[in-house]
């Protein structure tokens, strides 16, 4: 042990000789010869089999995110964040966003919440500019109407609910099989229920269903109906009815669903003239659930809930690929202006001038080396996108002003120093957009 401590103070020692030579900027042969010394007693000292070697990974189910992403995702949640806080929703810290029903004294319309959901849903899509889209809506209660009369076993309605489901992904063919193979069904009430789920429309298939004989004559589906009926009249008054499709196909199998349901999907660019757009994938789904917090309250009273989700990681996909394929630049920071300067030796200078700009809570920067030639400060701010710089000179402290320069146009103008900061906040906002 004592023999492999000398041997260890002797490498540090030598590390100290060879750091100091490069220091002094010695000759390449005198560092040379000191380095092959140096690897001689290392080798004499051999491998450390004490020290354990780290391998740092992730954790399953998780990734990293380098700053373009995370400049994404930081622009999609402002998206998103800022359109329920339009709507008044309140902020709480859980991993989904919901609206929160308020207890409302008299008549309450449970519609109306359900339209507003839609609305947000819409305006966050429209407003991301990822594509075309189309929310689809259905109700739950229509679909257990429908499979009460189409001859479904009330003990199936669900495992059968799950085979409709399955519609926006694959044939009809396929879930006719999957009911009669898998489950049970007879081939005609298959064909029955094919006759209702693979219709689309919107408020005028829902007044074709109020009057079909039998789903009319059944009271679940009936409610449902006559929901989606002033549903589809608050989304006219909205002025989103030409995006939202009544679609009977859709399921959305969860039990605690109770009444609407709905999800929106991104829409590809026909083939062919006259073909119907299809959907791509959902971005965002949710609906009513009327018996979920009651299952929580000891006294299981009902409470009215309406609810929704966006589909953020899908999102974030398909901005990185937009952006990617428009070979767009993604802003990392927030940067508002550079500190920089003209000659050398005025390092103290941008400090002083930075940190005022900081405590006026402007977002400011600065390069760290001492003295950085100015273009590379100016090519630096052009990769950035940093839309400004303040140019400190020795002419401009003599003459109390700094040099402002707009690093698109390459304007430059001299603003007295106490004036700064007004014209840097006059010459910025913060923008809210994926470019």
């Amino acid at each position: 042990m004592a023999e492999r401590a000398t041997l260890e103070e002797l490498v540090r020692l030598q590390g100290e000789r060879v750091r100091g030579l490069k220091q002094q900027k010695a000759s390449a042969e005198q560092i040379e010869e000191e380095v092959a010394k140096l690897l001689k007693l290392k080798a004499q000292l051999g491998p450390d089999e004490g020290k354990q070697k780290f391998v740092l990974k992730t954790p399953k189910g998780t990734r990293d995110y380098s700053p373009r992403q995370m400049a994404i995702r930081e622009k999609v949640f402002d998206v998103i964040i800022s359109c329920f806080k339009r709507h008044g929703a309140e902020v709480i810290d859980t991993p989904v966003f919901e609206l929160k029903d308020f207890d409302i004294a008299g008549q309450f319309d449970p519609m109306i919440p359900d339209a507003e959901c839609l609305k947000i849903m819409c305006e966050i899509l429209s407003s991301l500019q990822i594509g075309d889209f189309l929310v689809k809506v259905n109700d739950r209660r229509i679909l257990d109407g429908m499979f009460a009369i189409c001859g479904v076993p009330d003990s199936k309605f669900r495992t059968i609910c799950s085979s409709v489901d399955k519609l926006d992904k694959v044939s009809w063919e396929e879930v006719k099989n999957e009911m009669v193979g898998e489950k049970g069904l007879t081939p005609e009430v298959a064909d029955h229920i094919g006759d209702y789920v693979q219709q689309h429309g919107g408020v005028s298939l829902v007044e074709q269903l109020l009057q079909d004989p039998k789903l009319s004559q059944n009271k679940q589906a009936l409610e449902g109906l006559e929901d989606l009926k002033l549903l589809f009249e608050y989304l006219t008054l909205f002025g989103i009815a030409d995006k939202i499709s009544f679609d009977l196909s859709l399921a959305r199998g969860l039990d605690y669903y109770t009444g609407v349901i709905y999800e929106a999907v991104l829409l590809q660019t026909p083939v062919r003239p006259g073909e119907e757009p299809l959907g791509v994938g959902s971005v965002a789904a949710g609906g009513r659930y009327d018996g979920l917090v009651g299952m929580f309250d000891p006294k299981g009273r009902k409470v009215p809930c309406v609810g929704l989700s966006i589909g953020v990681e899908r999102i974030f996909s398909i901005v990185e690929q937009r952006l990617e394929a428009l070979e767009e630049k993604v802003r990392t920071t927030e940067t508002q202006v550079l500190v920089a300067s003209a000659q050398k030796r005025l390092l103290e200078e941008r400090l002083k001038l930075v940190s005022e700009l900081w405590d006026a809570g402007i977002k400011a920067e600065l390069l760290y080396k001492k003295n950085p030639k100015l273009l590379n400060q100016l090519q630096y701010c052009e990769e950035a996108g940093i839309p400004l710089v303040a140019i400190i000179g020795e002419q401009e402290l003599k003459d109390g002003v700094i040099k402002l320069r707009s690093v698109a146009s390459r304007e430059e103008v001299d603003v007295r120093r106490e004036d700064l900061v007004e014209e840097i906040k006059r010459r910025t906002s913060p923008a809210l957009c994926i470019c």
